[in-house]
């Protein structure tokens, strides 16, 4: 068996990820949990630029490793997060959990080794960006406006109630 250069690359980014994920889930201090967090978001974007999606991976850099990191971080040094009442889990807990993550995991093998898809002819690497923004300004624009308009009233509701809260502690 011959592995090419693509799945080498593919293999050692999701192992990143799932590195990152488990990082994440098992470090106490929050902010080293941030940062893993940005590791699997890195990793990601590594695994879109391997399926052609050069678009994908720089939103999901500039979003997601960005400003949803920033915003995690801000959320973090404005709250209490030293709270250590909750105790180790058990042993028991600990051996549910993992069999249920080796369910999860051998369900999830058997879904995609028995998936039969036929061959597609694909035009990756053809102009992504010019692409997305053709479907996304032509057939996708009512989508696309309400999307807009919700993040607006959202920002308009968020400006509101920090108001009400600056005034009702006033």
């Amino acid at each position: 068996m011959t592995f090419s250069g693509e799945f080498i690359a593919f293999m050692l980014l999701a192992l990143a990820a799932v590195i990152g994920g488990v990082l994440l889930l098992n470090l106490t201090n929050v902010v080293h949990m941030i940062i893993a967090l940005v590791f699997t978001f890195v990793s990601i974007a590594g695994i879109y630029i391997l399926l052609s999606a050069e678009f994908i991976a720089g939103a999901q850099i500039l979003i997601y490793s960005g400003a949803i990191t920033i915003i995690m971080l801000f959320g973090i040094m404005l709250t209490k997060h030293n709270d250590t009442s909750e105790g180790k889990p058990s042993l028991w807990r600990r051996l549910f959990l993992l069999l249920g993550v080796l369910g999860f995991a051998f369900a999830v093998y058997i879904g995609i080794y028995n998936l039969d898809l036929a061959p597609q002819t694909n035009h990756l690497h053809e102009n992504n960006t010019l692409q997305i923004g053709k479907a996304l300004y032509s057939k996708h624009i009512i989508p696309f406006e309400l999307t807009s308009v919700l993040l607006l009233v959202a920002l308009v509701g968020s400006i509101i109630l920090a108001k009400k809260d600056e005034k009702g502690g006033e």
